[in-house]
C-alpha cells in the first residue's frame, strides 16, 4: 500500500488481535506494533522484581531503568529486557493478568505512551493493542475493534498454549480470560471498548482470511 496509515486493532484477550494484525501488516507492507508486549513486559519486569503494583516509587524505578525492545527477527517479533529474550515467557496466563493489572497504574501508562505514539509519528503501522484507537492513536485512519464469544475466544487460547508447550485446562484458561475482560473493562484509566469510530468485526465464526478480507474492505472504504 502505497500510503502510510495508521491502523489500530483493538478487542479483548484471546479474540485473535495478533495473528490477524500481523496479517494485514503483512499483506499492506506496514509494520506490526503489538503494544500489548510493552505491558506484559513490564509486568514481566515487576513480578521478577517482586514489586508490589501500590508501590509508585519501586514502579516508577522499573520503568525508568527496564530497556524493552521490539525486534523483528525472521519475520517473527521478538521482545526483550535488559537483552533477555522474554518472548514466550510473556505469553503466561500469570503474566497477562498482572499487564491487565499493570497497565491500569497511571505511571506505567505515562512511561509507554510516548513510547507507542513515536512508533506511529511517521505512518506505515497496524498497532495492536487495548486502547489504541481511544488513547494512543485517536486520529488514527481506520480503527478496528475485535469482538469474539468467550467460548470461542478459550478454545483459540486453550489451543494457542498447547502448541507453545504450555500446560493448559479449559476451564482455568476461561476463568483467566473472564478475570481479564473484568480488569479490562471495569479499569477507572482507558477501559476497553470500541471507540465511536471503530469498524467492530465479530470473529467468532470467522476464519483469519475471512477477518483480514473484512479488514481490507473497511480500509478501502475509508481512505
Amino acid at each position: 500500500m502505497e500510503k502510510q496509515l495508521v491502523i489500530t486493532v483493538d478487542g479483548p484477550a484471546g479474540v485473535g488481535k495478533s495473528t490477524v494484525s500481523k496479517e494485514l501488516a503483512k499483506k499492506i507492507s506496514h509494520v506490526y506494533l503489538d503494544t500489548g508486549a510493552l505491558y506484559r513486559a513490564i509486568a514481566y519486569k515487576v513480578w521478577k522484581c517482586g514489586v508490589p503494583l501500590d508501590d509508585d516509587k519501586k514502579l516508577s524505578e522499573v520503568c525508568g531503568n527496564a530497556k524493552i525492545s521490539l525486534k523483528l527477527v525472521n519475520g517473527d517479533m521478538k521482545v526483550f529486557v535488559d537483552k533477555e529474550d522474554i518472548t514466550e515467557k510473556i505469553r503466561t496466563e500469570e503474566i497477562g493478568l498482572l499487564a491487565s493489572a499493570v497497565s491500569a497504574v497511571p505511571i506505567v501508562r505515562n512511561a509507554l505512551l510516548p513510547i507507542q505514539r513515536d512508533a506511529g509519528k511517521r505512518g506505515g503501522i497496524v498497532a495492536e493493542g487495548r486502547d489504541m484507537g481511544t488513547v494512543v492513536f485517536p486520529d488514527a485512519d481506520v480503527k478496528f475493534f475485535l469482538s469474539a464469544d468467550v467460548n470461542e475466544r478459550t478454545k483459540r487460547r486453550h489451543n494457542q498454549l498447547l502448541e507453545k508447550g504450555m500446560c493448559s485446562e479449559y476451564s482455568d484458561t476461561k476463568k483467566g480470560l473472564e478475570r481479564r475482560d473484568c480488569q479490562d473493562t471495569e479499569r477507572n484509566i482507558s477501559p476497553l471498548k470500541p471507540s465511536v469510530d471503530s469498524i467492530i468485526i465479530d470473529t467468532t465464526y470467522m476464519g483469519i482470511d475471512d477477518v483480514v478480507e473484512e479488514m481490507m474492505k473497511g480500509i478501502s472504504k475509508n481512505i
